[in-house]
């Protein structure tokens, strides 16, 4: 009986040990997400707002450019999330690879420009396609019905955007490439990308529904995109999000109320 008790005491001791490692033993940080919202360096004019772009590939634009990703690349992203769709993967993958290794240059659009030199200056291997290509703002049936059968709002939208494209034109052709970007992520402005959506929604109210159902469509792709952030944004991670000001706008409603995850905002990165 008595031989027995140093080996009982030695289990029990070392089941203590594993209890108290197990319950020192840190449980992963909440994952935390940067969204960054952009104009297309490359437009390819497919939005209803139309505008000059102005031109990232000068040497000034491409210094603040690097010295933007080395400042974004201290959050230490694990993930650098880009707007494209999944099926794009392995050209993404091979196109940054070919940067990387010294035998391809920089294509023009943000997803390059801004998402290849932080996935570099971070030390990751890529970045990811997080895009939705499923499902599309369905707007033509309301463009249809209000050429029909509103003209009224016809003539209002008509001026909405006209304005809206002058404006950005405007600021496209005159500030510098920071400020373009404070204001694609500055609040007001996403406050302002969404209410466009609001301006059109009570059209044909109680019957088709036409505007209602194009709003939705926008926000339905929205949410896609934003379970593939989520599907990212594991515990322990530091996602980086590069999209459109039109969608950041929508998923930075959704990240504050994500209970699982925290934002980190992009803009105190953003001045040079």
């Amino acid at each position: 009986m008595s031989s027995r008790l140093p080996c009982a005491a030695l289990l029990l001791t070392t089941a203590a040990m594993c209890a108290d490692a197990h319950a020192a033993a840190p449980s992963p940080e909440p994952a935390k997400v940067m969204m960054l919202g952009v104009f297309h360096f490359e437009n390819p004019g497919l939005d209803v707002v139309k505008s000059e772009v102005v031109d990232v590939t000068t040497d000034d634009n491409q210094a603040y450019l690097i010295g933007l990703a080395t400042r974004i690349a201290a959050f230490h992203p694990t993930d650098v999330l880009v707007e494209c769709e999944p099926s794009a993967q392995p050209v993404q993958d091979a196109a940054y690879a070919a940067w990387r290794d010294g035998t391809a240059a920089l294509t023009v659009d943000e997803t390059q420009q801004i998402g290849f030199r932080v996935a570099k200056a971070a030390g990751l291997p890529g970045v990811t396609c997080f895009d939705e290509g499923d499902v599309h703002w369905n707007g033509e049936p309301l463009f249809a019905y209000v050429g029909a059968h509103a003209p009224a709002q016809k003539v209002a939208m008509d001026a909405v955007f006209a304005a809206l494209s002058a404006r950005t034109t405007r600021e496209q052709t005159t500030l510098p490439l920071h400020e373009l970007l404070r204001l694609t992520n500055d609040a007001e402005r996403d406050r302002e990308n969404k209410d466009l959506y609001l301006f059109t929604n009570a059209v044909d109210a109680g019957g088709s529904f036409v505007g209602a159902d194009a709003s939705a469509s926008w926000w339905h792709r929205n949410f896609r995109m934003y379970a593939n952030v989520q599907k990212a944004a594991a515990p322990g991670h530091r996602v980086l999000v590069i999209a459109g000001a039109g969608h950041t706008a929508i998923l930075k409603d959704l990240l504050a109320i994500d209970g699982a995850r925290q934002a980190e905002d992009v803009t105190g990165y953003l001045m040079p």
